[in-house]
């Protein structure tokens, strides 16, 4: 009979995400390198695919938020301490999706980089130990701020993260140039237009015209307005993932935006695109209760998103959607600033479900187009258990 393979792995909340973090000479060797075995493994690993939908038998906690995994590894980058892989697991089929990074588990890299030796804690200044990752998955440079203390990660302290039930230690995150744009150096908007009309079945909005936004900072984003498909901008994720009917619309509209932006070829690609490009809906800000019942109040907020990942809504915010939004919200012109008001804004506060989130971003119109050289926002991660993982043998 087989046995199981056991696998070194640390456990890891990184911001409003868990996943399972490997450093890449503890996998076995099969799945060093990408392919089919490395898929296997962290599906196994994960606990997918389950067409139950609860990953009951793998670390995998049944949302978007929990099942994923990460590889780091010593960086092959110059000036760079340690290269950073993020695999999405798909929950219920077979397909982990590596198109696009997970801003939330971006901080867990920079800690896993010390917790993991790749990075000495003793060179910290002042308490804060700068780690250069190179997100593997984008090819950018995230530059996080760990603090330290007594030779090791600082994990506990008082930065309070809505959507996060307990106070830790903050990390804070700067995402350098994070614009993806394109192999012709094109704008970050990949239409050339900050708003676009697209053409869309009138079940999605009566007149089958629809405005968006399209960015590809931080990661590939479609950004709506909540009125224009009848919501408020003030749901929670009962109220939307409780409606199949209203999430295949949002995977329809999704699809559009994904084909317009040049990120597939057909409609049937999208299916096994699941990460990217993100759904998002935006409102001017109001008053609304929180997933934990605290109120968010209007006043404290510059306007409201709601955003979808692996086709349901998210608990809080992701937080590479978290650069989109900074920066779309930095660009006149784009739905996202349209909904904070309009004017310049260099950092904004958003209302999600779960709270509020804080975030910056530098942009500026360079002949012509517009670029975001910088986007900063704040984290925090914790190792939850140490150890190993165990899968069985064969499965990979």
């Amino acid at each position: 009979m087989a046995g199981q393979v056991r696998i070194p792995a640390t456990y890891m909340r990184g911001g409003t995400s868990k996943g399972v973090f490997f450093r890449l000479e503890d996998l076995p060797e099969a799945a060093r390198v990408p392919g089919p075995a490395r898929d296997k493994l962290f599906q196994r690993v994960i606990g997918s695919p389950d067409p139950y939908g609860a990953q009951i038998d793998g670390m995998g906690g049944a949302t978007s938020s929990t099942s994923k995994c990460v590889i780091v590894s010593p960086s092959s980058q110059p000036d760079h301490d340690v290269d950073y892989l993020y695999g999405q697991v798909s929950i219920d089929t077979d397909f982990v999706d590596w198109s696009g990074n997970c801003g939330n588990l971006s901080t867990g890299a920079g800690a896993f980089a010390i917790h993991a030796g790749y990075v000495d804690a003793n060179r910290a200044e002042n308490g804060m130990c700068t780690v250069r990752i190179w997100q593997a998955n984008i090819n950018k440079t995230i530059i996080a701020h760990v603090p330290v203390a007594n030779g090791e990660v600082q994990e506990t302290g008082d930065f309070e993260l809505d959507g996060v039930t307990f106070s830790a230690a903050e990390i804070v995150l700067e995402f350098i140039d994070p614009a993806d744009d394109g192999d012709e150096g094109g704008s970050m908007f990949p239409t050339g237009n900050l708003v676009d009309e697209l053409d869309v079945p009138e079940e999605i909005v009566p007149g089958g015209k629809l405005k968006a936004t399209m960015i590809t900072a931080g990661i590939p984003t479609i950004f709506v307005q909540a009125a224009d498909i009848g919501f408020t901008g003030t749901e929670l994720r009962e109220t939307i993932n409780s409606n199949p009917d209203t999430l295949r619309r949002f995977e329809t509209l999704r699809t559009i935006g994904a084909l317009k932006m040049g990120l597939i070829k057909s409609p049937e690609e999208a299916a096994k695109r699941q990460h990217t490009p993100k759904i998002a809906f935006v409102a001017p800000p109001t008053d609304y209760p929180s997933s934990s019942g605290k109120i968010v109040k209007g006043e404290d907020i510059d306007f409201l998103v709601r955003a979808l990942s692996m086709g349901k809504l998210h608990h809080a915010m992701m937080g590479t959607a978290s650069v989109a939004i900074a920066t779309a919200a930095a660009v006149p012109g784009t739905l996202v600033n349209q909904a904070a008001g309009g004017g310049e804004h260099q950092a904004v506060r958003f209302g999600h479900p779960s709270g509020t989130l804080r975030v910056g971003a530098e942009a500026k119109l360079v002949d012509g187009q517009w670029t975001v050289t910088k986007a900063i926002m704040s984290r925090s991660a914790r190792i939850l258990m140490e150890g190993h993982v165990r899968v069985p043998e064969g499965s990979f």
